[in-house]
């Protein structure tokens, strides 16, 4: 059986307390009540959980609690043969260098959420300076490392396995204009839109599902 082409979800992280309070000083802000709440309706309102492969993360608060409220069945379960790998990717960290789109330092985050491997973060990942930084020349760049990167993960579950595989990416509303090339995606807190991933002209590019 030739498998199908991977399913690339996209997902904006759930409510943050800075998208209620608008107060954009406040470094790295986590989920407020009601974002918890819509993170964790994604354990029965994703679609096919149990095809996941591989879970990619903005590496701020928001994105973490996300994911771990949303996916946690499927995460850290090496018994199960369902189990998805969390990967932290910096280049998913929102565009902006204001404290709210500003990450941790990485011992804060081993603090807030032990366990996890962070040893794609190198020291000032979250500068926002260099290949972090806040123009669209940066931005743009990232977006197109991370397609590259969701291009060759495609790759190996098509080649891996007969069955559908799919990958999740949990990152910010802004960013994800970049990554989908979209200027007009707005999804809601929580939302999610699929994606296949293919080659064209020399790049990776996302194609609506």
């Amino acid at each position: 059986m030739v498998p199908k082409s991977t399913p690339i979800y996209l997902l904006r992280h759930a409510e943050s307390t800075h998208n209620v309070s608008k107060d954009f000083n406040h470094r790295d802000p986590g989920l407020t009540e009601a974002g918890f709440a819509q993170a964790a309706a994604l354990a029965s309102t994703f679609p096919a959980l149990s095809s996941i492969s591989v879970i990619l993360s903005s590496p701020l608060t928001r994105t973490i609690e996300t994911t771990l409220t949303g996916f946690s069945t499927i995460l850290f379960s090496e018994d199960s043969p369902n189990s998805a790998k969390l990967i932290l990717d910096p280049d998913l960290q929102e565009r902006s260098d204001l404290p709210c789109d500003t990450g941790s330092d990485v011992s804060v985050l081993e603090a807030r959420f032990p366990g996890l491997d962070y040893s794609l973060l190198g020291e000032g990942w979250h500068a926002k300076t260099g290949a972090y930084a806040a123009d669209d020349e940066a931005v743009a760049a990232r977006a197109e490392r991370v397609r590259r990167q969701l291009l060759g993960l495609a790759k190996q579950l098509e080649a891996s396995s007969s069955e559908e595989k799919a990958v999740v990416v949990v990152t910010h509303g802004v960013f994800m204009k970049f990554l989908a090339e979209d200027e007009s995606i707005d999804l809601p807190k929580a939302g999610w839109r699929a994606y296949t991933v293919e080659e064209s002209i020399g790049r990776a590019v996302l194609r609506p599902l």
